[in-house]
């Protein structure tokens, strides 16, 4: 059974930072690939970051150079540092899965990921 479970979100100022998690188990993590989306209120779930299984990372324009995707193969955890947060960042940000290797277009669309997290609360105070 797999199970995607993130941490560390919470309330910020404009301007900080905060440092995501998700813990996976049930997958044979190396080998796949790991995303994060987010969905603000009345908006539609978007994606964020990727990296594939070769550590190769994908960025939503949005986000680029203030966040930073990473993953530790020994814990079976994938990272999001967030940095220089803006309002605009509040969101639910969600973990997920997939066994594909596709291109960056692939990889944003959040139909291709197989398994998800529950998601956590990130706020970002003006």
């Amino acid at each position: 059974q797999v199970q995607l479970v993130e941490s560390g979100g919470g309330l910020v100022q404009a301007g900080g930072s905060l440092r995501l998690s998700c813990a996976a188990s049930g997958v044979t993590f190396s080998s796949y690939t790991m995303g994060w989306f987010r969905q603000a209120p009345g908006k539609e779930r978007e994606f964020v970051a990727a990296i594939n299984w070769n550590r190769s990372t994908y960025y939503a324009d949005s986000v680029k150079g203030r966040f930073t995707i990473s993953r530790d193969n020994a814990k079976n955890t994938v990272y999001l540092q967030m940095n220089s947060l803006k309002p605009e960042d509040t969101a639910v940000y969600y973990c997920a899965t997939t066994r594909g290797r596709g291109s960056s277009w692939f990889l944003s669309q959040r139909d291709n990921y197989d398994y998800w997290g529950q998601g956590t609360q990130v706020t970002v105070s003006s």
